[in-house]
């Protein structure tokens, strides 16, 4: 792995450490909906070791049939590990504001993406920043529940 690649990392897991910290320092309240998106903690399990993992994501498009999550990696150059982990396990859980649902998470085809980028760029035009920066195709994941299994 390359310096720069480490660096990304590391940049990234520490924000992704801070806004844990944030969220629970403030019992909720600061960094729940940052850039007016809802924090989706998403639960994936390891590709490689079976482990439970966690990552705080925000949701540019939800509604109560799905959660669309966006695997950008701030435009980096390679897909983002929690994306990796869900496309080797679909069946996720995400947790939106003390609710943890089951979820079947999916790439969004070529067709649902078209569809859905103006919306996540509506949201968020961070995100088409992203886009120009990498010549990666950004993944769009649908996420929706599973039959009874909110909990």
């Amino acid at each position: 792995m390359s310096a720069h690649d480490t660096y990304t990392d590391v940049k990234l897991k520490s924000m992704n450490a801070l806004h844990r910290t944030v969220l629970k320092l403030s019992g909720g309240r600061l960094m729940a909906n940052p850039l007016g998106m809802p924090t989706v903690e998403l639960h994936t399990i390891g590709r490689k070791g079976g482990r439970r993992r966690s990552t705080l994501l925000t949701s540019p498009v939800h509604d109560d049939d799905r959660v669309v999550l966006v695997a950008s990696k701030g435009g980096d150059d390679r897909n983002p590990e929690w994306y990796l982990n869900l496309v080797a396990e679909p069946d996720v859980e995400l947790t939106i504001a003390g609710t943890t649902t089951a979820m079947r998470a999916r790439t969004a085809s070529t067709d649902e993406k078209a569809e859905l980028w103006p919306q996540i760029v509506a949201a968020n035009k961070g995100y088409d920043g992203y886009r120009k920066r990498t010549d990666r195709d950004i993944p769009v994941v649908i996420c929706e529940p599973r039959a009874g299994t909110e909990t």
